[in-house]
């Protein structure tokens, strides 16, 4: 298999494109997950994407047919890292009989494949976030994004492309095209054929770069919805475009908006040990009421004497760490004369005192 560095591809002509796969196993590689197919063109950045169910050859041959398909432009070349699923005699064959020029990078070497990793981590990763998706229902999620997603990209989003770099000593000196979209440079590339011009022009004469965002986003809110279905509910997506269209000027107010890049929210760490307070609480705590002044040492030394022998001194800090609490609540009742919003599990409400009266100030 010939062997192609990042310094081997002498500006070549719109079809040669880096493979790689992007896996979206979440925290463990574990059992079986997504995965996302990425092709990258050298020369216009044109980006593809579509998921992959399993790791497997022949289904990886049938979604690049697809994938061709996609493309304005034809195939010519296919270079991917050292990974079986690449390395096999299928994708070989494949690749023979579509004529192909198959070639793949050093084995250890991801800068060899620099224009497909910085799309994973620019357009995939960006998208799509670090979640677990497994199973037929986040596949079918994910084409439909990336349906939406790779006209957005390839037709809307300009991005910087390297024109050369200068080394002097131990510094470089990096120079840019003038930012442009890959279907600008598709266009822009004069070995580009009239067929392929009037087949891109015509695709773009039919899109809507805001409502294809609105797509995105709400693919990208059921995808966060089917990888943190035991934690959170699906949030409520905007009903109209006119409404999803009034909200981008004020969406930066609120942060990070893309559903898919928000952290999944974890459930509270709740007790580990066994409480060993549990039969002596409701009776700690009616001392507490009767003399909310008494500091956690004197109520544990009191319930040490009246239990000796069975509340080993190194137990202690539980009941402070329970008293504090009584007192927090306790002086949240007395300033607005409700309970607290949160309460420690497992424990008796205090008594409701009278609320106390504060006179406005004049």
């Amino acid at each position: 298999m010939p062997v192609r560095t990042f310094d081997g591809w002498n500006d070549p002509p719109p079809g040669f494109i880096e493979a790689d796969l992007v896996a979206h196993s979440g925290p463990t590689a574990k059992g079986s997950f997504v995965q996302t197919l990425t092709l990258t063109d050298i020369a216009t950045g044109w980006t593809e994407c579509a998921p992959l169910l399993v790791r497997e050859q022949k289904l990886l041959a049938e979604v690049l047919s697809e994938m061709r398909q996609r493309m304005p432009f034809p195939l010519l070349g296919f270079d991917t890292d050292n990974d079986s699923v690449f390395m096999n005699e299928t994708i070989k064959a494949y690749c023979d009989e579509a004529g192909l020029v198959f070639t793949r990078c050093r084995p250890y070497r991801k800068n060899d494949q620099a224009w497909v990793e910085q799309k994973n981590g620019a357009v995939v990763r960006r998208a799509v976030g670090y979640r677990r998706y497994e199973g037929l229902e986040a596949a079918a999620a994910l084409g439909r994004l990336y349906t939406a997603l790779r006209l957005f990209v390839n037709f809307f989003q300009p991005s910087f492309k390297l024109a050369g770099k200068l080394r002097d000593g131990a510094k470089v000196s990096k120079k840019y095209h003038p930012p442009a979209t890959p279907y600008q440079r598709l266009l822009a590339d004069a070995r580009t054929n009239k067929h392929v011009q009037r087949r891109a022009t015509a695709t773009y004469a039919t899109l809507d770069p805001v409502r294809l965002l609105k797509t995105i986003r709400e693919i990208q809110q059921e995808l966060v919805g089917l990888a943190d279905r035991p934690a959170i509910g699906e949030a409520a997506a905007a009903s109209t475009l006119e409404e999803f269209l009034s909200g981008l000027r004020t969406a930066w107010q609120e942060g990070e908006v893309r559903p898919t890049s928000k952290p999944k929210e974890k459930a509270r760490r709740g007790r580990r040990r066994p409480d060993p307070l549990v039969t002596v609480t409701a009776l700690v705590r009616e001392w507490f009421e009767a003399e909310p002044w008494r500091t956690s040492r004197e109520l544990f030394e009191r319930l040490q004497q009246a239990q000796p022998g069975v509340f080993p001194d190194g137990q202690l800090r539980t009941l402070q760490r329970r008293v504090k609490a009584w007192r927090s609540e306790l002086a949240h009742q007395m300033v607005f004369g409700t309970k607290a919003a949160r309460e420690p599990p497992g424990q008796p409400p205090l008594r409701s005192p009278d609320p106390v009266c504060v006179a406005p100030v004049s």
